[in-house]
């Protein structure tokens, strides 16, 4: 006869092998052809696949390779371990957003979706030029916990594709007309934008004003950036001098995106041309993740502002890196925009 000790044991054994069996489980590989004379037939195919025994809701990740969005997805090396230079975009997204969670594919077990990425709307491969690649896709996705209904990281086991690239190495993307402020874009988003672009002026005037003044660390300026430096606030300080001075009244908007769990993006050498997406729209136009905020964001992209990353999502994620590498969260857009909304208010 078991003990009762013995018993609450094995069952807690039990639910744990329960627990981890239940854990979402995805594959990845990348396919596409063996050798292309130019980099417009560079096209891949990335199937992600449920590896798993329960139904997944993965999150539509414009980084992901879920999305056709022309983001940095990809991992792609020569024999020598050089890289194309990344001429796409950067987008503001953030995974446990109502916008992004409404967003997601679902896979049943065993079920696979397979999506093409033209990688020379991505990539410029001039450097280091022809020759052989390895072409991987970002193995992170972001899985609906149903029954707490956050966004989970999970990542997926991932096969590579290899592939010989000759000929023309890059493409021109498409100019783009200054002339038309709003591309689009209905008279209700026009409407919008104007409002939100006049939120972002004062966002970013404020943050530089504050920036002038406190030479020293605040509360307001650790949260978001980490341990103060000179020489990091003066990072910070140059990007808000350099958004500050834009003129976010006269930037070309753009409304035909149609990613509903997107916010925004920019590619960041194309200066004041900013995409919205539907997420944008369902943001208030003041406070955290607005849609001021958004355009701060984005504008922080743009080389000319200073070039950041997004090399986290959300408030806690920006946090959480302002104190583990506070040299990234310098360069990271929502660390921007979040300290420029300071919502809640800090000093």
């Amino acid at each position: 006869m078991f003990s009762t000790s013995l018993r609450s044991a094995l069952l807690f054994v039990a639910a744990s092998a329960l627990a981890v069996s239940a854990a979402p489980s995805l594959s990845l590989k990348v396919d596409g052809p063996a050798s292309v004379d130019t980099v417009a037939d560079l096209k891949v195919t990335a199937t992600i696949t449920n590896t798993g025994d329960e139904t997944v809701k993965v999150l539509n990740d414009p980084y992901s390779a879920l999305s056709k969005l022309p983001t940095n997805t990809f991992k792609i090396t020569d024999t020598s371990g050089a890289k194309p230079s990344f001429t796409g975009i950067k987008a503001k997204y953030v995974p446990n957003s109502d916008a992004a969670l409404s967003s997601f594919t679902t896979l049943a077990p065993g079920q696979s979706v397979s999506v093409e990425h033209d990688l020379s709307q991505a990539y410029n491969f001039t450097t280091p030029g022809a020759g052989a690649y390895s072409v991987e896709a970002r193995n992170l996705f972001y899985v609906i916990d149903e029954a707490t209904n956050e966004a989970v990281p999970t990542y997926a086991t991932a096969e590579a594709h290899s592939a010989k690239l000759s000929g023309v190495l890059a493409v021109a993307r498409p100019s783009v007309s200054k002339r038309a402020v709003f591309n689009g874009c209905s008279s209700t988003q026009q409407s919008g934008l104007n409002s939100a672009a006049s939120a972002a002026q004062s966002y970013a005037s404020s943050a530089l004003s504050y920036l002038n003044a406190h030479l020293s660390a605040t509360t307001r300026y650790v949260t978001w950036f980490g341990t103060y430096t000179s020489t990091r606030h003066s990072t910070v300080q140059s990007h808000f001098s350099h958004i500050s001075s834009n003129s976010f009244s006269s930037f070309t908007y753009d409304c035909t995106c149609t990613d509903s769990g997107t916010y925004a993006y920019v590619f960041p050498d194309d200066f004041g041309h900013i995409y919205l997406c539907g997420a944008f729209w369902s943001a208030p136009n003041t406070g955290t993740d607005s849609r001021g905020g958004t355009l701060i964001h984005e504008s922080s992209h743009f080389t000319a502002n200073g070039g950041t990353d997004d090399y986290v999502y959300g408030q806690s994620g920006a946090k959480s890196l302002a104190i583990s590498n506070p040299d990234e969260a310098v360069f990271n857009a929502d660390s921007h925009e979040y300290f420029a909304e300071n919502n809640p208010a800090q000093s």
